[in-house]
Parts: structure tokens; C-alpha cells; sequence
């Protein structure tokens, strides 16, 4: 997504033999900060007073400044600091400031003498440097400028939820970067997601593009979280730079738990810790099992096409208009609405191909069926929790399932 940059060299002209001494100095960047001092005080001022000020504007005049990177740097690195060092003098203040006026914080050494900034430079930036040198009234004013590479490969890291959304309780943040990381600290600590109310939230890697965050325990409703961005000119790989800056807030909605017993072959919806609807379904049949574990709703289709072929079971089905879909898994599970099957299955056998199903209308227009009822209960990060299946727990990577993961094992997948 960046571009390569190549720096170009241009021929150095052989000096004119005119030049003055101040002149060569000029061209190579060092300017003595020289000008006139007075040898007397001004009428009214007492020879003594005069001469201090005339001591003060000399040293600070005889001062020589050198910032680094260089006056006139049209490719300076962003990956180190800038300073600015002062030989002769001391340093009274120092501004460094982009095009918009937006500073690098610093600090000064005990001397006075080099001041150096906190953070780096921001890469593809030009900046303005003003020290000034000396007490007041007698230090003079050194400027400069120079302007940052822009970084040759760049990555950047997709999220989910969406900012401004409201998610239900099950709802990770779920990062997938655009580029591998090989520095993994590196990008986690440029990452941060804090919840009002307070809780822990903690990374875990699930591959070196993929980053999700968490608390211990599912969202309380209501909260509000904030993931914070900061991987501008962040190395997340060799030579490859973050280009993000940024904050994202979204909302937990009510919580809704929903709990599918294949064994009883039933649905209950459980809202605030209160049971609010049970629902009759059909899960997978004995070679299709439905995945066992804590499942997160992460895409949701009013209708959808579902064909095997998909899913790597060949030709075994095509359905261009499944109603209320509601995706549990990447690999494909989904809990679903079914107009195919006859009533009399659900709640008394497992039929599907790992999905769970639940009786629906073909066209998804009617609100009273199972299947619509559900779906419109439902928000994206709701869980759907599966128990009494013969089939495995689910990976915690297929899909937004990190939850089945216990909080040790959920930490030790952290980089910091």
C-alpha cells in the first residue's frame, strides 16, 4: 500500500574561490549564530548593567546550534528522535511543529545544552524547528526544517466491530493486519482496548495477521469500549510500517445468551439472565456433527445462498434462498431458519450437515416462524452456546470463539 522510495544524489559543485569562510560554512550547514555586541551600556544604564548584557549577547551570539536531522533533510529517518544541541550557550526553549501545528513533546537535559524529543517524528511530515538560545533579552533565534521519509511497505489493521455499532456481550475486537508481524510486542503495545465500566482486557495472537482482544468473562451490558490505534510508523515487520492513528468506540448492547441442547434438540434464549423463548431445532446428524462450545454470531443474512461445494462436501446440497442465516463459524456453521425440512423435525432429530436449523417460511417474510423470531432477537456478538453434540469443542480461531478458551490460556497467547 506505501510506495518505494529510491534516494536520488545530485553532482556537488566545485566552491568558487570567491567564497568567504562564512559563506563555505553557510553551504555546509553550520551557521555561527555571530552578530555585533555592544561595548556600552545604553543612557540611564550603568556601565556595569551594560556590560553584563553586552557578556550575555555575546556568548549567546558566538552560540552554535546543530538540530538533527539536518536544515534542508528532504528524506530524514522517523525512526530516531529528533535533537537539537547547543555548543557556546544554553538552550532556553525549542518547538518542533508539522504543517498543522502540532508539536513533539521533549526534554532538556540538566544543562541545557540538548533537548530531545519523547517520541519520533512522524514519517512523510515536514517539521519546523525553533530553539531559542540564551537568557531572555539577549539569546537570538535559530530555525530550521526538515521533512521525514515516507516508509517504502506499509500495513494496516482491519477491525471488528464497526466504530459507532452496538454488539452483544460476546463481541471481541478482532484485528487482521495486512501484512504478517514478526514483531509482535512491537504492535500489541501500540494497541490498547479499554471498557467503561473498568475492566482487564487482554491481546491474544492467533496468527501473525490476527489480534484479538478480550476480558475475562463476556462484556457487562452496557459498556462502553474503546480500542486505540496507535501504529503509525510502528515496524511491525523488517521494514514494514503501521499507518494507523486512531480511536474506534463501540457499544455492548442487553446480554443474550443462547443455549442449543442437541440432546434435548431445543434452543432457550436466556436475556438478563431471564429465559425469554425456547425454540425447537435440528442439529447436525451423526457425520455431520454441530460443533460443540461458545459461538459468536459475526455475520447475519436475511437470506443467503448456502451451497456444500463451499464447505467441502461436494454436491450434497445448494440452497440459493436460506432464510435468517446467522454465521457461528468461519469454516460455516451457521444457525439458520429451514423451509425445506418438514415441521416434525425440529425438536426431534438431527438432520443438518453441522448447521442448526430452526422451521422458517421460504422468502423470510414471515415474522412468526422460529427461525424469524430469532433473528430478530439477535444482534452481531450475541453467543450461541452448544452442548450435548458428539462432535469437538470448536477451534477458538474458527470464528470470533475465543471464549472457549480458558483466561490462562487466553494470557498466554499475549506478546506482552
Amino acid at each position: 500500500m506505501g510506495t518505494t522510495e529510491t534516494a536520488g544524489s545530485s553532482p556537488i559543485a566545485a566552491p568558487d574561490r570567491h567564497w568567504t569562510r562564512r559563506g563555505v560554512l553557510a553551504a555546509l550547514g553550520v551557521v555561527p549564530l555571530a552578530s555585533l555586541a555592544g561595548c556600552a551600556g545604553a543612557a540611564g544604564t550603568s556601565g556595569a548593567s551594560g556590560a553584563s548584557a553586552a557578556a550575555a549577547a555575546t556568548k549567546s551570539a558566538s552560540a552554535t546550534v546543530t538540530v538533527t536531522p539536518a536544515n534542508g533533510s528532504g528524506k530524514a529517518d522517523f525512526t530516531t528522535p529528533v535533537t537539537v544541541a547547543v555548543t557556546g550557550d544554553t538552550l532556553a526553549s525549542v518547538k518542533v511543529a508539522d504543517a498543522s501545528g502540532k508539536t513533539l513533546a521533549g526534554t532538556l537535559n540538566a544543562a541545557r545544552t540538548l533537548w530531545t524529543s519523547t517520541g519520533n517524528p512522524y514519517s512523510g511530515t515536514r517539521y519546523t524547528v525553533t530553539a531559542q538560545v540564551g537568557g531572555s533579552g539577549a539569546g537570538t533565534t535559530h530555525t530550521s526544517a526538515f521533512t521525514t521519509r515516507s516508509p517504502g511497505s506499509t500495513f494496516v489493521g482491519y477491525f471488528t466491530p464497526e466504530a459507532g455499532s452496538t454488539s452483544g456481550v460476546g463481541m471481541p475486537v478482532s484485528i487482521n493486519f495486512t501484512h504478517a508481524v514478526t514483531d509482535r510486542a512491537a504492535v500489541e503495545k501500540a494497541i490498547t482496548v479499554t471498557a467503561d465500566p473498568q475492566v482487564e482486557v487482554v491481546g491474544h495472537w492467533f496468527s501473525d495477521t490476527r489480534l484479538d482482544f478480550r476480558p475475562e468473562e463476556y462484556w457487562a451490558a452496557g459498556t462502553k469500549v474503546t480500542l486505540s490505534l496507535r501504529l503509525q510508523d510502528v515496524e511491525g515487520a523488517d521494514g514494514v510500517y503501521g499507518k494507523q492513528s486512531k480511536d474506534v468506540v463501540f457499544h455492548i448492547g442487553r446480554n443474550q445468551i443462547s443455549t442449543v441442547d442437541l440432546s434435548a434438540k431445543k434452543m432457550t434464549i436466556r436475556r438478563g439472565g431471564r429465559t425469554v423463548a425456547t425454540y425447537p431445532v435440528s442439529g447436525g446428524n451423526s457425520s455431520h456433527p454441530t460443533w460443540s462450545g461458545k459461538m459468536v454470531i459475526s455475520e447475519r443474512f436475511k437470506q443467503t445462498k448456502m451451497d456444500s461445494s463451499t464447505v467441502g462436501l461436494g454436491d450434497e446440497y445448494s440452497i440459493s434462498d436460506v432464510p435468517h442465516a446467522q454465521r457461528l463459524t468461519t469454516s460455516g456453521t451457521f444457525v439458520h431458519g429451514n423451509y425445506w425440512a418438514s415441521t416434525s423435525v425440529f425438536g426431534s432429530s438431527n438432520t443438518s450437515h453441522g448447521c442448526v436449523g430452526m422451521h422458517d417460511a421460504k422468502g423470510a417474510d414471515d415474522g412468526s416462524t422460529p427461525g424469524a423470531e430469532f433473528y430478530n432477537s439477535s444482534m452481531l456478538g450475541d453467543v450461541v452456546e452448544v452442548v450435548n453434540s458428539k462432535e469437538d469443542t470448536v477451534d477458538p480461531a474458527n470464528g470470533l470463539n475465543g471464549w472457549n478458551l480458558s483466561w490462562e490460556s487466553w494470557k498466554a497467547g499475549s506478546a506482552v
